[in-house]
């Protein structure tokens, strides 16, 4: 009797299951333009009609699958079976993160939801190479390579006259940083000079390269930078002594009286100079000439 009760019992908590929500494939991984299952299955206590409702969470929530139809960018290129939803030639606008909600009204927990990621590889892209035409010798010197579309994001290698060169090397004149895409030379040498360009990689679709640019490194030019250097000196002299002789011999003088600075002969202008001076000091002084007819009449009086 006492085995019977509890086999009973067992049972029907057996049955008493309420909503579950689960996925096959939380992280599903598929490459651009193919087809991506998000899985979702769920389990109910009572309920034999549940509301199944899909959401991208992004920075806002939007609407997937909602009231028995998709909507938005995935109507008509979507298709679901039970809670599972199949989508059509995935983009890199469809990655990202999805929620399966199903609701249950008569069961005693009503809310069960699962989260699926989306993750759209893209093969590498030809990558944009900056590489310099010249250099000189004893200069730093960096190349850049950068593929912006590949996910996940590419692993670089550079080439030099068509042969890889090895990114750890003892007593190597340079550096590369395989995950950003730089070659750095601290100081270049003329055994530098060479055709060089990089391929991108990332284990999704093939290898891309651009196209191969030559870099000429060339020696400094001492002779031409000393007599640059002498010939700049001699201009500055040159500058200062035509200046010393301006001034000497009076171009640069500047009229008392006046607020501007004019060039004039030394001689003449002297002379006239005195002259000014003298008439503002008559005039100042509060002596003037008589006129010259008083003059003469007087000196026939006193005759």
């Amino acid at each position: 009797m006492f085995v019977s009760v509890a086999l009973l019992i067992l049972i029907q908590s057996a049955a008493v299951v309420p909503v579950t929500v689960t996925s096959r494939s939380p992280q599903v991984e598929v490459h651009e333009f193919s087809d991506a299952e998000l899985s979702c299955e769920f389990r109910t206590e009572k309920d034999k009609n549940p509301r199944i409702e899909w959401k991208k969470i992004d920075k806002d929530v939007s609407f997937v699958f909602y009231d028995g139809r998709f909507v938005g960018p995935f109507n008509e290129r979507a298709e679901i079976e039970g809670a599972t939803v199949r989508l059509r030639r995935v983009t890199q606008l469809d990655a990202g993160k999805y929620r399966c909600e199903v609701s249950a009204p008569q069961d005693s927990i009503t809310l069960g939801e699962t989260n699926v990621t989306l993750k759209v590889l893209v093969p590498p892209q030809t990558p944009s190479c900056d590489v310099p035409s010249s250099a000189l010798t004893g200069s730093q010197v960096e190349l850049r390579c950068k593929d912006q579309h590949s996910i996940p994001p590419a692993v670089y290698t550079w080439f030099k006259n068509n042969h890889p060169l090895p990114i750890r090397q003892p007593n190597a004149t340079y550096t590369i940083d395989e995950f950003s895409g730089v070659l750095t030379f601290q100081t270049v040498s003329r055994a530098d000079t060479g055709q060089y360009h990089c391929e991108a990689r990332n284990g999704v679709g093939p290898s891309k390269s651009c196209q191969g640019t030559l870099m000429q490194i060339d020696d400094l030019n001492v002779a031409a930078v000393i007599a640059g250097v002498v010939l700049l000196c001699l201009l500055v002299l040159l500058c200062a002594f035509g200046v010393f002789y301006a001034h000497r011999h009076g171009y640069f003088s500047r009229h008392r009286g006046r607020s501007f600075w004019i060039p004039q002969c030394h001689g003449a202008a002297h002379i006239s100079s005195q002259n000014l001076h003298r008439t503002e000091h008559a005039q100042h002084s509060g002596y003037s000439h008589p006129p010259k007819e008083d003059f003469k009449h007087t000196q026939s009086f006193m005759l």
